[in-house]
């Protein structure tokens, strides 16, 4: 069929207005582009006007190092919940739990970007003030996860936090005591494992245990093993010999819990002395499970992770956040470790979650 000039020039511009639509719709159906960790808006192309305000929504976390479990999870939850919330949501990590500079690098790369909301995970209390800083500046909402931000380096540098969401450490070194007080009821000497000197959660962790602890119950050593399972398997075997009469071991991490019931097998004395640690990872309850672990007090950073989403969810619809909020915790024994598996990296429990209520 012949058609004339103007009917092939009205022809191409419909072809290309009809491309246009197309392409509308695609980056409307929620589809990730550009680096970094992007989830897929849950339910999109259509629903109301909140859901479809919802999935243009973008937010950033910077967490921990992933080459921790318990980080993995907490990305994990962050992943999950934006994709249910039809968020999409930028994920970037620390190399390792002790990149400080680099995390902090991380957060002021996002920091000028077009993000409606920031979830923190800091290394320390004030390796991300910076970036914090320009973000408050700009009165975007910043939610704190896990490891608070030290309130005075924040009030120092005008850094508003929206809400801080995580475990309470003194409470769960406390449930860790009073679970070793009910594995010893004649008492006994015990020793402490912490993680880094002067590090604030191994410091609430075992200021909690030692509260936790019996009257019957003595603290004859406290030593540092830096989060690490090699360390702490070294520091165990000497705290050992040097403590023939040791019944048990409270070490603030699982990695380091592990590298102490790996001591105490090497020296024979499984089942003897007892270990417990915190964290709940797969391999520790896993551990508990097999009995060389004789418990461990689980925290959910899947959990804290979904409730980091959650609360940008609130803040940028407006809503007024909790100024805190307490992150579940279990303590696992080899009765419920069949129930925490099943379930992992969720908790098992049922759990208080303030922010589920403001983003219905």
């Amino acid at each position: 069929m012949h058609v004339n000039s103007r009917n092939r020039r009205a022809v191409a511009i419909g072809a290309v207005v009809a491309l246009e639509a197309l392409m509308l719709g695609a980056c409307a159906s929620g589809q990730p582009s550009g680096s970094g960790t992007k989830v897929e808006a849950a339910g999109a192309g259509g629903g109301s006007a909140a859901q479809q305000k919802a999935a243009q929504e973008k937010y950033a976390a910077v967490i921990k190092g992933l080459d921790n479990p318990f980080f993995q999870a907490m990305k994990q939850g962050i992943d999950d919940q934006a994709g249910a919330g039809g968020v999409t949501v930028t994920v970037q990590a620390a190399n390792s739990i002790t990149d400080t500079t680099g995390q902090a690098d991380k957060l002021n790369g996002l920091a000028g970007q077009d993000f409606s909301c920031y979830v923190v995970n800091p290394i320390t209390g004030t390796n991300l003030i910076q970036g914090l800083a320009q973000i408050s500046a700009m009165n975007k909402p910043i939610v704190n996860i896990d490891s608070p931000v030290d309130p005075a380096a924040a009030k120092s540098a005008n850094v508003k936090l929206a809400t801080y969401i995580g475990t309470d450490n003194v409470e769960a070194g406390k449930t860790a005591g009073q679970q070793m007080t009910k594995l010893l009821p004649s008492g006994g000497n015990v020793a402490v494992i912490g993680g880094i000197a002067g590090d604030v959660t191994s410091g609430a962790r075992v200021e909690g245990f030692q509260q936790g602890l019996g009257p019957n119950l003595k603290v004859v050593q406290t030593v540092a093993a830096n989060w690490e399972r090699q360390a702490a398997l070294t520091a165990a075997t000497d705290i050992m010999r040097a403590h023939p009469d040791l019944a048990g071991f409270f070490a603030a991490n699982d990695d380091m819990g592990l590298g102490v019931a790996r001591a105490v097998a090497n020296e024979g004395r499984t089942g003897k002395v007892k270990v417990i640690s915190v964290d709940g990872n797969k391999e520790a309850v896993e551990a508990v499970k097999a009995g060389t672990l004789n418990g461990t007090v689980s925290q959910y950073p899947y959990a804290i992770g979904v409730m980091g989403v959650e609360a940008c969810q609130a803040a940028t619809a407006g809503k007024t956040l909790p100024p805190t909020v307490k992150a579940p915790i279990e303590m696992i024994v080899k009765d419920n470790a069949d129930q925490a598996l099943a379930t992992a990296p969720k908790p098992f429990q049922a759990y208080d979650d303030p922010f589920k209520a403001l983003t219905q």
